[in-house]
């Protein structure tokens, strides 16, 4: 195998070394066969196109060409024309696919479905990554910048999944870019001699150097860089980040890569809300029978900026064996000690965990960190929520409306650290919570009056496609539009509240639930939330609800409040389904007794087992891409053909008289070739002088290419004539700039016939007919001996 080959090999298994570490993010994780077989196909023509060889700009472009081609084959062969040549209508089919993708990457949590767009997104990701690793590390000879693009496609790997296994994508992606270097090494070091073969071995012990170090000098220092890289970061001290910080880490070492955890985690709540499939996040089982209200919150928002609403970074402790009593909640409010046992699914990793507000107990094994303040445990050194099981002891605090619109004014530092808006906030915002609270008698009215403005008389519309903005900025421009979803709402809600003087923060989690036909709850990622909560003396945090149709309202705000009438808000609602859709939903169109039999269709099943394109036949995928290879290759013939035979005319140096005459007949040879293509056709009867003056004379050649012409033929009469050829240089150069200057002095349809169809690639129809005339005179010739000898032996 030659060096550039074996480099080509090395390339190709870098880039899909690399590319494993994007297994975790899909699933399954078949689309690393098809990507291993278009990339070894990309790969092949870009061997063969060296090969023949094309300039390096061209062999790019062909393998481009061809890539673009296996992409369509496999994604848009519908669209395309024969299935294979990408039209208008192939590359909007394309761009359908690459917005669907996107899509999917924000709506689903990782490892995401395989859908169609996120299979082009991954394959033509590897591909284009595959392509640019080759065009660097073997057309161009320079494999160390070929790292820069495994690194792209590792980098975006490695910070989208977060897995424990990450070690073993970086070691692959290292091993492979290693490999890739020391095959480079070793090519160029090969082109000094034999290398890394070495002399013959001799009796005795090998010599303490030799023609190997090189190469084990580089294994070695790969062997220490991989080692370095992985195991010194293990003996690090860690450091405590805060709750959605640059890293997407909370207290501790999370790996936060949860549906609602990393940067954003209200862009996240979003994408759940939009899911196709409402996947289950965990299921539990209570001991009381107001499910309503059993909202499983995970963390609270209490600091905003201007930019974002996030948690405050707080100090953590310890999980305590049980809670202190909750902040401003006094002996005289009505209260109820629920136990709740939950079972987080399998694949919901979250740093933080899901639990009833305000808990006193968790019981849960695993490595816990306990944050006073909002009341939340947070994973420590990489713990999370996959498939753990714990128990939660927690209140159900009951306040009436008459304990709220009685709460005294919470101290100075509540409110001074949880009504702090900030200046950038818009004058519009504290404007419409004065308007909409006009008359109000105390802060627990004025909340109704903000809960029932955004789920009742303010006209608000509830979608979950609108982005999820989260800076002053957005808040205006909701309460313009009121258009938006539970974070608009709780966003809004919580900064007109702080504008009032109430403490206002926002609590993100889930909703109740789902009941099943067992007696336990469903918790699914449409069931994701965020709700505000205001704080009242007295009563401590006090949930509201001003999202329409999400949840449930509590009963305290539809009481009636001192001096004013019966609050409009609606009656608590139970639904588990937010995805705005014309059709009935199941808790619609099917009774309750059916729903107690659990003889409902599931959603969930019916759209994950729903009908979809099946691309998984790879018999025709082959074929197909077979057949489109095997009909370019076809229409590039005459190309590959006449740049193969110039590469061999012009590549000889002419030592010995055998090689002179050789060298010099093929630079001939190819000038009237050269010519042929150009529209003037050889004359085989007239001298090399008589034919050179006919070149320039219809070829119209510049002086300098007119002299070459001239040489050429004075050396090809020497070899033929003279009794020993002397070798004369530069005559390659000549054939070049003679082909130079044909191709300045042409038209463009002119230069592309020449270069696409060449004129003189039809004497590989001569070569092909005079083998077939030798071939079939060599069969007659045997044949009239096999029967001659029969009738000489009968005689």
């Amino acid at each position: 195998m030659s060096g550039r080959a074996r480099l080509a090999l090395c390339a190709a298994a870098a880039t899909l070394m690399t590319s494993c570490a994007l297994l975790p993010l899909v699933s399954p994780a078949t689309w690393i066969f098809q990507a291993a077989f278009l990339l070894a196909l990309q790969t092949g023509v870009g061997a063969l196109a060296r090969r023949v060889p094309l300039a390096r700009p061209l062999t790019v472009a062909v393998q481009a060409l061809v890539t673009l081609m296996l992409l369509t084959l496999a994604f848009a062969r519908h669209q395309a024309l024969a299935g294979i040549v990408p039209g208008p209508e192939a590359f909007q089919h394309f761009s359908a696919l690459l917005r669907a993708g996107a899509d999917d990457v924000g709506r689903y949590s990782i490892p995401a479905p395989l859908s169609d767009g996120i299979r082009l997104m991954v394959v033509g990701g590897v591909l284009v990554i595959g392509l640019a690793v080759d065009t660097l590390a073997v057309t161009y000879r320079s494999a160390a910048p070929a790292g820069l693009p495994l690194l792209a496609l590792y980098s975006v790997a490695a910070g989208l999944s977060g897995g424990g296994a990450a070690w073993l994508w970086f070691l692959l992606a290292a091993a492979g870019y290693l490999m890739l270097l020391l095959a480079e090494s070793r090519d160029r070091l090969s082109q000094w001699g034999r290398v890394f073969g070495g002399a013959a071995r001799t009796p005795g012990p090998a010599p303490a150097s030799g023609a190997v170090a090189p190469v084990r000098t580089g294994r070695r220092i790969g062997a220490v860089a991989l080692g370095v890289a992985l195991f010194v970061p293990l003996a690090l001290p860690t450091f405590d980040g805060g709750l959605l910080d640059a890293a997407g880490r909370g207290y501790g070492n999370g790996a936060g890569n949860g549906p609602i955890s990393s940067v954003n985690a209200l862009v996240a709540l979003r994408d759940n809300l939009n899911v196709d499939v409402d996947r289950t996040v965990m299921t539990y089982r209570t001991d009381t029978s107001d499910t309503q209200n059993m909202y499983l919150r995970i963390v609270s928002l209490d600091d905003f900026d201007g930019t974002a609403w996030k948690p405050t970074r707080r100090h953590t402790e310890d999980v305590p064996g049980t809670f202190p009593a909750p902040a401003g909640l006094s002996g005289e409010v009505k209260r109820a000690t629920v136990r709740t046992r939950i079972a987080a699914a399998d694949w919901y990793a979250q740093d933080w965990l899901p639990m009833p507000y305000p808990a006193s107990k968790v019981d849960i094994s695993g490595s816990w960190r306990y944050e006073p303040v909002g009341r939340t445990l947070n994973g420590d050194h990489g713990q999370n929520t996959r498939g753990v099981q714990y128990e939660v002891t927690s209140l159900m605090v009951e306040p009436t409306a008459h304990q709220l619109a009685t709460a005294p004014e919470p101290s100075p530092a509540m409110k001074r650290e949880y009504t702090r808006v900030p200046a950038s906030l818009p004058e519009v915002v504290a404007k419409t919570a004065r308007k909409v609270t006009a008359g109000s008698a105390n802060h627990y009215e004025q909340a109704v009056k903000l809960q029932d403005y955004f789920a009742v008389s303010g006209d608000f519309r509830y979608n979950t496609q609108v982005q999820a903005g989260t800076g002053a900025r957005a808040i205006a421009n909701f309460l313009k539009e009121k258009e938006g979803f539970c974070v608009h709402f709780s966003f809004a809600m919580a900064s007109m509240a702080r504008t009032l003087g109430i403490p206002a923060r926002v609590a993100v989690g889930f909703t109740s639930g789902t009941p099943q036909a067992d007696g336990s709850m469903s918790v699914g990622l449409r069931d994701a939330h965020a709700w505000p909560e205001l704080y009242f003396e007295g009563v401590g945090w006090t949930r509201f609800e001003p999202t329409p149709s999400r949840g449930s309202v509590p009963s305290y705000t539809q009481q009636f409040t001192p001096g004013s009438a019966e609050s409009a808000a609606p009656k608590p609602t139970f639904s588990s389904s937010t995805a705005p859709s014309a059709e009935p939903s199941a808790s619609e169109s099917c009774s309750p007794k059916l729903r107690k039999l659990a003889a409902c269709p599931d959603q969930s099943s019916a759209a994950a087992i729903g009908p979809r394109e099946d691309d998984g036949h790879w018999t025709g995928l082959v074929l197909g891409t077979l057949g489109a290879l095997l009909v370019l290759g076809v229409l590039l013939l005459p190309l590959m053909w006449r740049t193969r035979v110039r590469a061999v005319r012009l590549g000889g140096h002419g030592r010995s008289e055998a090689e002179v005459a050789a060298h010099t007949l093929g630079a001939w040879a190819e000038v009237t070739d050269t010519a042929w293509d150009h529209g003037i056709a050889p004359e085989e009867s007239q001298t090399p002088r008589r034919t050179a003056e006919r070149i320039i004379r219809l070829g119209k050649l510049e002086p300098d290419a007119a002299a070459a012409v001239h040489r050429l033929a004075e050396a090809v009469e020497q070899v033929l004539y003279a009794p020993r050829p002397r070798p004369v240089a530069g005559l390659a150069n000549d054939a070049r700039l003679v082909g130079k200057s044909f191709g300045t002095g042409a038209s463009r349809p002119a230069r592309l016939r020449a270069l696409l169809a060449p004129r003189s690639a039809v004497r590989v129809i001569w070569r092909f007919s005079d083998f077939r005339t030798r071939l079939r005179t060599r069969l007659a010739a045997r044949r009239r001996a096999l029967f001659r000898r029969p009738s000489s032996q009968n005689g």
